[in-house]
């Protein structure tokens, strides 16, 4: 009989036959889904939600893989899950390999739109000798007249081009204000646009929104060009301390990146950054300072002071960002030295500052951010993870690319991996990373300590010491073994042992006990793609229910756009920044205890 699956939020409507598993049907169209396992229903990673339609029920293959939660919540194994109709099928995000999950994804939250920038349709008399008024009088007393507007200040760069604008276009068209000003005339009939970033040290997420509707009409995810000049912030301060010339460079690569991203999705929708009113850009301190060109010196140095704190509104051409000739760039408020507005964003986004109970949030990145809120307050703090889950300094690491093993499973003692694209192994990804540490603690190839024993076939010495064969050469993309060894193992033991040094502190300084933790927020583009379960089972997360667990993707994004579409949201940010209570790890007593505490692998 023949069937049809509607995948969401793809999507994608496929036919299938009655009988045909999802996870079959969706690998045929294309659809790449997480399945270490190969469809064996063992691993657990191709998680669905039959939203409608007939299937058949769950078997104990599933039972056994899914946690009580996720089966009253509905979840499914796709692999294990039969077509007996046609259905609609959700595929979470963490159920997509990495190829599919951008790092602009992330959890949705609607907000009244309430934008800083308003158009008002307007038509104009001609002037003649009766009316000589001038073409900036005329228009603002069409807005008095027509709007109930006044007064109206001009955008200079907006004032320049006013005159010819209203000629050709024969005295009718959109007059773009923002709080009073107007920023821009046009004679095209067309809501003004917004862009929303998240200027992160590795990797920019960019979003074109309608700001009549808030709705994302294009997205674009791009490597942050900074990193030739330095992988983690630091470096980059560095860089920037060694003169004027070195700041602006940096500066000046990630403007260019910004626009280009700009001009590539203004294209998609069939339009120009012209269209663009208003703009909103999130990131960390270090991120927030060079791109306004302040000085970076003081951050490097303790206290590690910023420059300014408050939320700011600046031109975008000040920025060097080709928008509007009026367009402003809002940045929200940041916290401290290491905690910024990317963080702030994050909270707005996941509402951790209102929650009740006893909630954690990580923002999971080179540098990552910590917050917990508890007894009606909230701290943070900054850890700094570094740059292994994004593949580097593992000797077979990689970014997340076609070819990287980003999935790793042992079972009887047999080595399964699963990568993105499902083309040849060419190296490991974070999130394979983690999942192969995870394994070989579980199967005692390794221990608490990162010590690798030689109980395994596949565990063989090297140069610089012991190290476990992933993939061999003679099934790998490049011809060469794919390994993970003892020194990669110490680099994740360094990365996760700041992050959970860091919460701990945090649950220090409440008076709180991990095992109290109602809800644990995962946010930032790795944190999509990680297994939760490998994440607790080498200590990087408290040892909860998994169902406490929430990966929220790109939250600092989702932040970012709400700010964009409502000034309520902005006020909501700067109380936010106002009311978290920061803490600085370096120097503070027991914290060099519990980040030795906190290497050991669980």
């Amino acid at each position: 009989m023949p069937c049809e699956i509607d995948f969401e939020p793809i999507g994608l409507r496929v036919g299938c036959a009655a009988g045909d598993d999802v996870l079959d049907v969706a690998r045929k169209a294309g659809l790449q889904m997480a399945a270490v396992c190969g469809g064996r229903g063992t691993c657990g990673q191709c998680k669905i939600m039959v939203r409608s339609g007939e299937v058949s029920p769950p078997n104990e293959t599933e039972q056994r893989a899914l946690t009580a939660a996720e089966g009253r919540e509905g979840y499914r194994l796709a692999c294990q899950t039969n077509v007996l109709g046609s259905i609609r099928v959700h595929i979470p995000a963490r159920s997509l390999t990495a190829t599919q999950r951008l790092q602009v994804e992330s959890l949705e939250v609607q907000v009244e739109v309430d934008s800083a920038i308003t158009t008002y349709e307007v038509h104009l008399p001609a002037p003649d000798q009766d009316d000589m008024r001038a073409d900036a009088e005329r228009l603002t007393d069409a807005l008095r007249q027509d709007h109930g507007l006044h007064p109206v200040s001009f955008d200079l760069a907006a004032l320049r081009r006013l005159p010819n604008q209203l000629r050709q276009a024969r005295w009718s068209g959109l007059a773009v204000v923002r709080e009073r000003e107007l920023i821009q005339f046009e004679a095209l009939k067309q809501s003004a646009l917004g862009l929303a970033v998240d200027l992160g040290t590795t990797k920019l997420a960019a979003y074109l929104v309608d700001l009549g509707t808030g709705r994302v009409l294009a997205s674009r995810g791009l490597m942050n060009p900074q990193i030739s000049f330095g992988e983690d912030v630091m470096a980059r301060i560095a860089h920037a301390m060694e003169g004027v010339d070195k700041e602006t460079e940096l500066r000046q690569v990630v403007v260019s990146a910004l626009n280009g991203m700009a001009i590539e999705m203004c294209v998609e929708v069939r339009t120009t950054p012209e269209a663009i009113a208003d703009a909103v850009v999130v990131g960390n301190t270090a991120m927030h300072h060079l791109l306004l060109g302040l000085p970076v010196r003081q951050l490097g140095l303790a206290p590690y002071l910023p420059a300014v704190r408050e939320a700011l509104d600046v031109k975008a051409r000040d920025l060097g960002l080709t928008l509007a000739p009026g367009a402003y760039v809002h940045l929200l408020p940041i916290i401290a030295g290491f905690v910024g507005a990317d963080h702030v964003a994050m909270l707005l986004a996941t509402g951790l500052f209102r929650e009740e109970g006893i909630v954690a949030g990580l923002d999971i990145g080179t540098n990552t951010e910590v917050a917990l809120r508890a007894h009606g307050r909230i701290w943070c703090c900054s850890t700094a993870s570094g740059p292994a889950f994004e593949g580097a300094h593992i000797k077979d690491g990689m970014r997340a690319a076609d070819g990287a093993v980003e999935r790793v499973l042992l079972d009887n003692g047999q080595v399964e991996y699963q990568t993105i694209g499902n083309v040849p192994a060419i190296g490991l990804c974070g999130s394979g990373i983690l999942d192969a540490v995870a394994q070989l603690l579980k199967a005692g190839i390794v221990d608490r300590r990162g010590f690798m024993h030689p109980r395994h076939p596949r565990v063989r010495e090297a140069e610089g010491g012991r190290e476990f064969v992933i993939v061999e050469g003679a099934e790998s993309g490049n011809g060469r073994d794919i390994v993970i060894t003892r020194g990669d193992i110490g680099e994740i033991q360094l990365a996760k042992g700041a992050m959970r040094a860091g919460l701990q502190i945090l649950l220090r300084e409440a008076g709180v006990d991990e095992s109290e933790l109602d809800r644990v927020i995962i946010a930032g583009a790795f944190g999509s793609y990680i297994d939760v379960a490998s994440a607790v089972g080498i200590g990087m997360f408290p040892r909860l229910p998994l169902e406490r667990f929430v990966q929220v993707g790109n939250a600092a994004g989702m932040g970012a756009r709400m700010a964009l579409v409502s000034r309520a949201e902005r006020r909501r940010a700067a109380e936010i920044a106002a009311q978290a209570e920061y803490v600085e790890l370096t120097g503070l007593s027991g914290f060099t205890d519990e980040f030795a505490m906190a290497m050991y692998l669980a």
